[in-house]
């Protein structure tokens, strides 16, 4: 497992765009992450006040996030990001409401130098809530050299 101290290491997403709270199991090529989604996320307020639901794009985000960490965490990737080049195929199933435990399961397809494609599915309780395969580079972090 993999505590919130090491994803702030690995990621430089901050609150409130940090949408990974830990990973929960990482292998090679694979890995399984969790967002306890709650009620007092500043989207809440206007999606929707009264029947909140993540948004779609932000369930994404969690994904992608989830699916970072497993790309930054290999020896050969430590202090890089990854940039979003392409979302193929997202498919939303169910509505992910506060109270919820969004879990992601990330696995990669292909990966060729600094560039990689990565399936992901989001799940609540077990049933498929989200659905993408996402495509990254991996890149310097900004301002360090080359």
């Amino acid at each position: 497992m993999i505590d919130i101290h090491k994803i702030l290491e690995s990621l430089p997403h901050r609150y409130p765009f940090l949408l990974v709270d830990r990973i929960l199991d990482l292998q090679e090529g694979k890995i399984i992450g969790l967002k306890n989604v709650t009620i007092d996320e500043p989207f809440f307020q206007g999606h929707f006040p009264d029947d909140p639901v993540m948004p779609g794009v932000l369930v994404l985000e969690s994904m992608g996030q989830v699916a970072a960490m497993m790309i930054v965490l290999r020896p050969e990737m430590v202090g890089k990001v990854t940039f979003l080049t392409g979302v193929d195929d997202a498919r939303f199933r169910k509505p992910v409401r506060p109270g919820d435990q969004l879990i992601t399961e990330a696995e990669v397809l292909k990966m060729r130098g600094k560039v990689g494609k990565v399936a992901a599915v989001a799940k609540v309780n077990g049933e498929v809530v989200a659905e993408t395969v996402f495509t990254f580079v991996v890149a310097k972090k900004l301002g360090e050299p080359e």
